[in-house]
């Protein structure tokens, strides 16, 4: 598994756009090229339609603000195809409102590149990267299928790496940090 101070592989993935345009059957491609100059926050989901990855998708969706107010932009992925994403989407009705995009790994390789495939499930666990604008994983966490991840802790995470100071256990933005 690719882990901090790596290289973010490249990719090139069709995707559901966020936001209302995601409602009308129109695909996007999203690169490693896209959003350059941003940091990105990608995270991965094992399946659509499932029970645990609505509850994740939706909460990073709900924060697209805050991290776009942080010069971020949020990717989510799984192996499902951009027409089982727009679905999803259309009959979900907590993703009719989600503002990030939805891309579609249906062949694996970023899974596979950034080594977080659950063999046994032959879908990616839920790893969530933070990559800087140059493309440099600074924080990488994977959980097991069954239990959900907390955006509201990669948001917290995003603001300690780009405080670029030494951040204490629970730091939150605003708090002090410790001084060497």
């Amino acid at each position: 598994m690719l882990t901090v101070g790596d290289k973010f592989p490249t990719f090139n993935l069709s995707a559901v756009p966020g936001g209302p345009e995601g409602l009308k059957g129109d695909f996007v491609q999203i690169t490693d090229e896209s959003d350059k100059g941003k940091w990105k926050v990608v995270f991965f989901w094992p399946l659509d339609f499932t029970f645990v990855c609505p509850t994740e998708i939706v909460a990073f969706g709900k924060l697209a603000g805050e991290f776009k107010d942080r010069d971020a932009v949020v990717y989510g992925v799984s192996i499902d195809s951009a027409f089982v994403h727009l679905n999803w989407r259309l009959n979900h009705a907590e993703l009719k409102n989600l503002e990030i995009p939805m891309l579609s790994d249906i062949k694996r390789e970023l899974i596979e590149s950034c080594g977080v495939m659950a063999e046994q499930a032959g879908a990616a666990l839920r790893a969530t990267f933070i990559v800087d604008p140059q493309g440099i994983i600074r924080h990488v966490s994977v959980n097991d299928l069954s239990v959900g991840r907390n955006p509201q802790e990669v948001l917290r995470i995003l603001d300690g790496l780009q405080s670029d100071e030494l951040c204490p256990c629970n730091w939150k933005k605003g708090d002090a940090f410790i001084k060497a």
